[in-house]
């Protein structure tokens, strides 16, 4: 661990010097709270946490012209525990992302551990929780992953390549290695997405495939999202399949499951009301059904710092008969049983 200040001092060193040459920039969020979570098999917890609304980190990414509208990319991304100071992502030094690449006319391509199409479509678009606070959507529904690292939202050793986005159009593939000695099929991840905005419309289709330890045993995830900002308020839909799905990729991995989500997300004076409803359906004898209900509030002290407040349920079927079979989370924790409440602050620089 002793390392890490090392590596970051040498990144800042590189950054300032590089600054002459391409275009460098150190960026971060700082997230904590105090997170009361309940309905577990091991009763009740209070803690103070990091990373509720979203996972603290601190990051590098820079940009350089390299002439002919071609120029060169790179992200280095670190996540790390507020509350302990320890790196997350099984301690990896830029466990979040790391990845390069070129940009131009023909689009951009990027290598290194990116997140996957799905992640960016739920998350980053569509989740009206953006999957952060206590409600979460990736507590019922699937980020997309690879077997490799658990699943998640993430995939290593992935190819991007994203198309210029032409009258609001855009499309993405991603192509994980799975760097599997005699079995090149073995741990594979293919991912895209296509969408549209425009005006107060997004649309967003992404799938993920997964091989697992075998070419025959795939993991594949498909989610449809929508969003509309009428203004006053914004609704926010989704709808997923899942077939196989990848331990990790939700709280329980289920043979067959379809999940649906409406949300909306209303401003209010200098913050921002947030609500969603997710229903999972096991399409399994086995019957293990959830419905997810949470309410959040942000409020914006200035445009860097913010103040928010979540609470979610998750109401297990009686087929699972199971204290916490699925729980409510947040961005970072898994959650330990079937509700949670928190209040924080989050800070971006």
């Amino acid at each position: 661990m002793k390392k890490l200040p090392l590596a970051f001092a040498m990144l800042a060193a590189f950054a300032g010097s590089a600054a002459a040459q391409s275009n460098v920039t150190i960026y971060g969020l700082i997230d904590g709270g105090v997170e009361h979570q309940s309905g577990g098999a091991a009763g009740s917890v209070t803690k103070v946490t990091s990373g509720v609304q979203n996972a603290s980190r601190i990051g590098f990414k820079g940009t350089e012209d390299l002439g002919g509208g071609l120029s060169a990319l790179f992200t280095l991304e670190n996540g790390f525990a507020l509350d302990t100071g320890a790196a997350l992502q099984g301690g990896a030094l830029f466990g979040r992302q790391a990845f390069v690449g070129l940009k131009g006319g023909f689009g951009t391509v990027t290598l290194g551990r990116q997140y996957t199409p799905i992640f960016t479509s739920l998350c980053g678009v569509i989740d009206p929780f953006a999957c952060g606070l206590a409600g979460n959507a990736a507590n019922l529904m699937s980020q997309g992953g690879t077997a490799a690292t658990g699943g998640g939202p993430r995939t290593n050793n992935a190819i991007k390549y994203a198309a210029p986005v032409i009258s609001g159009v855009l499309a993405e593939v991603t192509y994980g290695l799975g760097e599997t000695a005699g079995d090149t099929s073995a741990l594979r991840t293919l991912g895209g997405q296509v969408g549209y905005a425009a005006g107060p419309l997004v649309v967003r289709l992404a799938h993920n495939n997964v091989n697992n330890a075998t070419a025959t045993a795939r993991s594949r995830v498909t989610t449809l999202g929508a969003k509309y900002d009428f203004g006053m308020a914004a609704v926010h839909f989704a709808y997923a399949v899942n077939k196989n799905a990848v331990a990790g990729n939700t709280n329980v991995a289920q043979a067959d499951t379809r999940d649906v989500m409406l949300g909306v997300s209303a401003p209010v004076g200098n913050g921002t009301v947030l609500a969603s409803y997710i229903r999972k359906s096991d399409q399994t004898a086995v019957g293990n059904d959830a419905n997810q209900f949470a309410l959040g509030y942000t409020y914006a002290l200035s445009k860097r710092t913010n103040l928010y407040t979540s609470f979610a349920r998750i109401d297990n079927t009686v087929a699972n008969n199971a204290v916490g079979f699925y729980t409510a989370g947040n961005a970072t924790d898994a959650g330990s049983g079937d509700r949670s409440f928190n209040v924080g602050v989050r800070h971006t620089f």
